[in-house]
């Protein structure tokens, strides 16, 4: 006889406020698509604050949050499901979204496009009137909590013929825009993450805007919040300021000794 499988460590509830700038009125969107229970897609570019704002919102909206990191190895039984063997017995374990589905949690799909095309589909009866998530090997329906709420995450730069979520799945969402915050937001922002001094964080934006056009000659990534943040951090802990940066920034984003170079010359002309 089949049985559910028991013994699934318990939702994650966050217990400290994650800190969030706001940069418009995203948090006004969110809580609107949340009071209709409307599936979210989170769009923007890496370290842009995509994933801390959905940890927030998880937090005001006193929500467990299941977090996916997709990638192209994903199955649709990673997502549902599966059986297992205990002993003589056959049992069923829940995947991560069958989870949040009969729990009433936030399922965040992080990095959607990395997943198989076939692995999206299960998501599709989530993301309309019917919000129910079929399971094929119990031969069932799982109709969603009522606080259950799908968001799916991408970076619309890594966009490609081959990777890219279909039109006809991108509709079935309320679509929200990221970019790396102004600069006296991402000024502050720096401040608090990183425990760093003023002058510091507003030389690091400061050449990070300028960093940012190198996005035109090559460099596939742009420089992030995060890698600022991360710099900061190196900084405030001790680190020479251009150690910090070529720890935190300019090693992790690019192995081409012109870009890092170009790279180093810019922020050399802010940190000397």
């Amino acid at each position: 006889m089949t049985q559910v499988a028991s013994g699934q460590e318990p939702l994650r509830y966050l217990t400290e406020e994650p800190f969030y700038q706001p940069v418009g009125n995203e948090l006004g969107v969110f809580m609107a698509a949340w009071g209709k229970r409307l599936p979210v897609m989170l769009k923007g570019p890496t370290g842009c604050g995509k994933t801390r704002f959905l940890e927030h919102m998880a937090w005001r909206l006193k929500r467990p949050l299941i977090t996916v990191a997709c990638h192209e190895d994903l199955t649709s039984s990673d997502l549902v499901g599966r059986f297992l063997i205990e002993g003589e017995e056959t049992v069923w374990q829940d995947g991560p979204l069958t989870r949040a589905v009969r729990e009433g949690a936030i399922c965040y799909l992080d990095e959607i496009v990395e997943a198989r095309t076939d692995t999206t589909v299960v998501i599709h009866p989530l993301t309309d009137h019917r919000r129910h998530l079929p399971i094929d090997k119990l031969g069932m329906e799982i109709g969603a909590h009522p606080d259950f709420l799908l968001v799916i995450s991408y970076n619309p730069g890594y966009q490609t013929v081959l990777k890219d979520l279909k039109p006809s799945t991108k509709q079935r969402f309320v679509g929200m825009n990221f970019q790396y915050p102004p600069s006296a937001l991402e000024k502050q922002i720096v401040m608090r993450e990183a425990g760093l001094d003023a002058e510091r964080a507003e030389k690091l934006v400061q050449a990070a805007a300028k960093a940012r056009n190198l996005k035109d000659q090559g460099l596939q990534e742009v420089t992030s919040t995060r890698a600022l943040v991360y710099a900061g951090t190196l900084m405030a802990a001790g680190l020479e300021p251009m150690e910090a940066v070529a720890a935190a920034i300019i090693h992790p984003q690019t192995d081409d000794p012109e870009l890092a170079a170009a790279l180093t010359e810019i922020f050399q002309t802010f940190f000397g």
